[in-house]
């Protein structure tokens, strides 16, 4: 028989293990849920120490070789219609290109564009007498007038000077009429007020032209016009690549070498306002050219520091390089003006790093006996800089000579740019300066791995369209974006074939850096032609033996463009064609 009390203590004990259950089932849930907060932070932690190990373990060979393409390559061919300049100008278009070299060299760049935008004539430009320099090389001292003129022939009419004109029976110089262009001023600016003007006199002098046009426009036909004129057009005098080529030749004998832009120059700095790492004497030189020069502006040193608005110093430079991985082998080619302070900066960088050479030290006799000062000295460097493996400029800021060079070398196939975040790096070398060393290099390594290195990115302000003109001047060959897809390599033997019932061309091939095409010039040459004697090497390959009378059917072609660097085979890229092709 069962006792009064069986039947409710069992149900007292089912009620007991019912609440133990429910407490284990609870406390399980938690559980699982706190294994699972400790496999994410495991998993967390792991990546972590995984990417900082990665980080360490990057292997700086590897920084020697181009950086990957992702299939981009160089193209600065249209593609649309573009159609050559009409046979009638509205007037005569000059302008005077003020600052250093490749301030210049932007300059002439919008002209030729803004030539194009209105229809003008374009006066070979006037390259203003540079203020910090004294140089009066000009245009015809630095650049292949020739070239120039014949590369651009199919976008705007160019002339070496104005024309004589026939005024109460004497022949003088047509007069320019004087403008001054508004900064970056707008297209809009040049179809209305400019155009106006040169309408009205004939011809319109702008100055000065520096930063007078728009970079961000658009329309990506104006912007591979840029880029055919910075890219191609604008050629160095075969005086000066022969130098360049001579310098880097012997600078590869020995292996790989690094170019480095020092700015550490008396405007650079005095400009910046960092003053107070220098003597006395030395600040109140500065004081005063930035006095002479610039704005008037309050600026303290240290917070100017903090946010990377210094330049680096040469030791900064030679530590970032030693965290990086470069060891004291690292042969490295110094593109700088005379550094302010004297040797006394140099010291430490070259205790780190002593395989330093310029133009003066590496070069041959004839470089030494060129006069290196100036706009051809900076046009050597700016050669030497661009066909190095691996470029780094200590201050890209307002440095045109480091923007141009950063998108001159990311052109022609994306070739490794070591380009210091200062803003990054600042803090960590002012706790060095505080005597907190521990994990400098780690820290340093950190913010450099970040960079691309030169690799295709985006453009984001206020990053210069001369610094990143990706992705109007790339193309693809298989592309998710129909716009980016390449020009056909074969147009201009597609424009021939749509002409075959007019004429017949025999076919030859052959390669020369030098050889013109012209509508007055018969074409026939031997299958290679190798006079080279430019770093640069132009392979133009096509269809020849074109008679007299084929040639006047041709209005309009740019052959396809094979582009090598100094016969080592570092890099090859292939330019798209363009041709236009028309019944005479």
């Amino acid at each position: 028989m069962r006792r009064p009390g069986d039947a409710s203590g069992k149900r007292g004990g089912h009620r007991q293990l019912k609440q133990l259950g429910g407490g284990m089932k609870g406390f399980m849930g938690r559980l699982s849920v706190a294994i699972i907060v400790l496999l994410i932070c495991t998993i967390s932690l792991f990546s972590t120490m995984k990417g900082k190990s990665r980080t360490e373990q990057i292997n700086v060979d590897q920084l020697w070789a181009p950086v990957a393409s992702g299939g981009w390559r160089p193209s600065s061919a249209p593609r649309s219609d573009w159609p050559p300049p009409p046979n009638e100008s509205n007037g005569y278009l000059t302008v005077r290109c003020n600052g250093g070299l490749n301030q210049q060299r932007t300059a002439i760049c919008n002209a030729v564009l803004a030539a194009r935008i209105m229809n003008a004539t374009l006066v070979l430009p006037e390259l203003d007498a540079n203020s910090f320099w004294h140089d009066e090389s000009g245009f015809h001292g630095i650049y292949d007038v020739e070239h120039f003129i014949m590369s651009l022939r199919f976008d705007v009419r160019i002339v070496e000077s104005l024309p004589e004109i026939q005024k109460k029976g004497k022949t003088k110089k047509m007069k320019a009429y004087q403008l001054r262009p508004p900064r970056d001023a707008p297209i809009s600016w040049y179809t209305t007020v400019a155009l106006e003007k040169m309408k009205e006199h004939g011809a319109l002098y702008l100055t000065p032209f520096s930063h007078r046009l728009a970079e961000e426009i658009d329309n990506p036909e104006y912007q591979r016009l840029r880029c055919r004129v910075n890219y191609h057009a604008l050629r160095f005098k075969p005086n000066i690549m022969k130098l360049s080529n001579a310098i880097v030749n012997k600078l590869r004998a020995q292996g790989h070498f690094m170019a480095i832009h020092l700015r550490f120059e008396m405007d650079m700095l005095a400009f910046a306002g960092c003053f107070d790492i220098f003597t006395p004497e030395e600040q109140n030189i500065l004081k005063k050219y930035r006095k002479e020069n610039f704005a008037e502006k309050r600026l303290v040193y240290s917070e100017r520091r903090a946010i990377g608005k210094c330049p680096l110093t040469p030791e900064e430079v030679g530590l970032i390089l030693r965290a990086v991985g470069f060891d004291n082998s690292t042969r490295i080619y110094l593109a700088a003006g005379e550094l302010f302070g004297g040797q006394r900066f140099m010291k430490p960088f070259r205790a780190l790093f002593p395989r330093l050479e310029n133009h003066s030290t590496v070069g041959p006799a004839e470089v030494r006996a060129e006069n290196t000062q100036g706009l051809l000295g900076s046009a050597v460097d700016y050669m030497v800089c661009l066909l190095s493996d691996i470029f780094m400029p200590t201050y890209d800021g307002p440095s045109n000579f480091a923007n141009n060079l950063m998108g001159h070398r990311l052109y022609y196939g994306f070739r490794t740019t070591i380009q210091p975040d200062r803003k990054s790096l600042a803090p960590i070398f002012i706790d060095r300066e505080n005597g907190r060393r521990a994990d400098f290099e780690e820290a340093v390594r950190r913010v450099m791995f970040k960079s691309k290195f030169g690799g295709p990115h985006k453009r984001v302000r206020p990053e210069s369209f001369y610094t990143n003109s990706w992705p109007e001047c790339f193309c693809q060959t298989s592309p998710q974006n129909p716009s980016d897809k390449c020009p056909p390599d074969n147009v201009l033997e597609m424009a021939i074939h749509s002409y075959s019932s007019f004429f017949s061309i025999g076919r030859q091939s052959f390669r020369s850096n030098c050889w013109v095409i012209d509508r007055r010039i018969l074409c026939d040459a031997p299958d290679t032609l190798s006079t080279i004697t430019s770093p640069m090497r132009l392979y133009y390959q096509g269809v020849y033996s074109l008679t007299t009378s084929v040639m006047t059917h041709l209005s309009c072609f740019i052959l396809q463009q094979r582009e090598e660097v100094d016969g080592n085979n570092l890099a090859r890229y292939s330019l798209s064609s363009w041709a236009k092709v028309s019944k005479s």
